[in-house]
């Protein structure tokens, strides 16, 4: 089993359409396995962001922040996975999805999950002069991570439409953080 996902999660990494193809990558386990990345990869996010306050603590002083809890790493985790997959199911099943594609939200669900494989590349982000390059080439990589598996599971033709619905939800998700991050 945990040959399974290293197997897929290799594949992922690698942007291998192949991995959406096979109907048993949908299954319960490739579930739980696509949950596992994502809070594997709230720790990545939690070690670049640890590199960035020890940055700003060194160079600027600063030292006025709070501390990131476990629960709160998996919560907010397992929430930004949900929000990702709804908005992409909502676009790109609903909104754009090219005739006779019959998609269920789980399997976006795993393909947002499989897809955030490139963002475990983010442990390497503690040594400080290559953090913003390693969160810039992982976001980017992520992009296209999913945008191959959507590609695949709607039946996408393209390449751009399957990455323009992953953009649009990426641009509704920081339009909205910046919109409630400046109310509070």
């Amino acid at each position: 089993m945990f040959d399974e996902f290293l197997y897929n999660l290799y594949r992922a990494i690698r942007l291998d359409k192949n991995l959406y193809r096979d109907p048993r990558n949908f299954q319960n386990i490739s579930f739980l396995f696509a949950g596992l990345i994502i809070i594997i990869n709230g720790f990545a996010g939690l070690v670049a962001q640890n590199t960035f306050l020890e940055t700003l603590k060194t160079v600027y002083g600063l030292t006025d922040f709070t501390e990131t809890s476990f629960i709160g790493i998996i919560f907010s985790a397992i929430l930004g996975w949900f929000i990702w997959s709804t908005l992409i199911y909502i676009i790109g099943v609903k909104l754009f999805s090219e005739k006779g594609a019959i998609v269920s939200f789980k399997n976006v669900m795993i393909v947002v999950g499989y897809g955030h494989s490139p963002g475990l590349f983010r442990f390497f982000a503690i040594i400080p002069d290559l953090l913003l390059p390693v969160i810039f080439i992982t976001e980017i990589w992520i992009f296209l991570s999913i945008a191959a598996g959507l590609k695949e599971i709607l039946n996408f033709k393209s390449n751009l439409k399957s990455l323009g619905v992953v953009i649009i939800a990426f641009l509704i998700i920081l339009i909205s953080f910046v919109y409630f991050t400046n109310k509070i």
